[in-house]
């Protein structure tokens, strides 16, 4: 059976609240990854994605530099134990509207799966 923890992102890129959309952005394109997520005081307490800087930022006509990525983040990050299946992730991002999931292991944040995830190949003995 294949896991999220099998697909997850095990080093997702952070940034602090009070950090730029514009800045955010620059991140995801150097670290090729579609999403941030947001820490305050070392937690996580939200996500910025690329589709929340095409919504929520570029379509807002705000002013670039001076927005902050708390202004246009999803709050809270759902999530999901490492240990479960894909199916599992799948009925979550749907009940949530969410493409990506926080993956934990023993409450803690371990990772990050989005469904952009689902698509890497997989060995068949993992099945």
């Amino acid at each position: 059976m294949v896991t999220v923890g099998n697909l997850m992102q095990t080093e997702p890129v952070t940034v602090e609240t009070g950090t730029s959309v514009v800045e955010a952005a620059r991140l995801m394109r150097a670290y090729n990854v579609e999403s941030v997520l947001i820490t305050y005081q070392a937690q996580v307490i939200g996500i910025v994605t690329e589709s929340d800087i095409v919504k929520k930022f570029v379509g807002s006509e705000k002013t670039p530099y001076f927005v902050p990525v708390e202004e246009i983040m999803s709050s809270p990050v759902p999530g999901i134990e490492e240990r479960r299946p894909l199916t599992e992730a799948a009925d979550l991002m749907d009940k949530h509207r969410t493409l990506h999931l926080g993956v934990t292991k023993g409450g803690a944040l371990v990772g990050l799966v989005s469904v952009r995830d689902f698509l890497r190949p997989v060995s068949i003995d993992e099945f």
